[in-house]
């Protein structure tokens, strides 16, 4: 019997039944299998992919949305992978331009690498900003922003929940209510008994991801990051938006050094809704 074409495959939804499946795709490009983080994805987003017919998969990516229940206001698009065998054969393409298709008129974002960037800029998303990823062992040399900050706990919610939406422009409650299992720590910052910002830290491989980081200011931020790393004994890994060049200097004197610097990219809108002065990290690069 002939293999089927490419093109001929299927675009089908992922369930956490594909996870293994996704692990070993990330596994296949060289990345790290992260099941944690492709578990979080496929429960709080929704996940497209194909079926390789000699087992596996093909492509996948991941589609998180946010807004109310009754209209979505903007969706995010992340671990777009297509296994090596079938790479520079349109497979990533087609599964981009099938997701764009079924958004509709809702606004989209990502962060692109240099690799992805060109096709991302053919399907029509331009360059909105920039977010450099640090990792390193974070050192404190005592100094730290004294800003008060606790781990968090459920009676929070709700003003972390408000926090969050005046930051990222959207309503971002499904995402946001499962960090508490899905991370390791969650830590608010506070001025006279009002959160003034939060943020967590999620074990992925070897590190914990600082993520998302809400602030009203630098010095809260700053505060946030010490807090995480008193708390774990791994490198801790973030991505700033390289607006934040104070933060960003700071970081890098205590240990995280620069990996990568990836652009933000936007589809439909020509900027992200929300307030970037106070939002200072994505939860994830895949899912914003």
């Amino acid at each position: 019997m002939p293999t089927p074409s490419l093109a001929s495959l299927p675009i089908r939804r992922l369930t956490l039944h594909d996870l293994t499946a996704c692990a070993d795709l990330s596994e296949d490009r060289g990345w790290p299998r992260e099941e944690h983080k492709w578990g979080f994805l496929l429960t709080a987003g929704k996940g497209y992919g194909i079926d390789d017919p000699e087992g596996g998969l093909v492509a996948a990516c991941v589609v998180t949305e946010y807004g109310s229940w009754e209209r979505t206001n903007l969706g995010a698009i992340g671990m777009v992978l297509v296994a090596g065998r079938h790479a520079r054969q349109g497979v990533g393409r087609r599964l981009m331009r099938h997701v764009v298709s079924l958004m509709g008129t809702t606004p989209l974002t990502l962060f692109a690498t240099p690799f992805g960037r060109p096709l991302c800029e053919e399907l029509g998303f331009k360059v909105t900003g920039r977010s450099e990823m640090l990792r390193g062992h974070f050192t404190s040399d005592g100094t730290e922003s004294r800003v008060p900050t606790r781990p968090a706990v459920a009676e929070d919610l709700p003003l972390i929940l408000q926090l969050d939406e005046e930051a990222f422009g959207t309503d971002r409650t499904p995402l946001i209510t499962r960090l508490p299992s899905f991370a390791d720590q969650l830590r608010v910052a506070e001025e006279n008994g009002r959160i003034i910002g939060y943020t967590a830290a999620w074990p992925n491989m070897d590190t914990h991801v600082v993520g998302p980081l809400i602030a009203r200011d630098t010095e809260t931020a700053k505060a946030l990051i010490a807090s995480l790393a008193a708390h774990t004994h791994r490198p801790l890994r973030t991505d700033i938006d390289v607006r934040h060049e104070e933060l960003l200097s700071w970081a890098r004197a205590r240990g995280l050094a620069s990996v990568a610097v990836n652009a933000v990219m936007t589809y439909g809108i020509t900027e992200l809704p929300g307030d970037w002065r106070h939002r200072f990290a994505p939860l994830t690069v895949a899912a914003g």
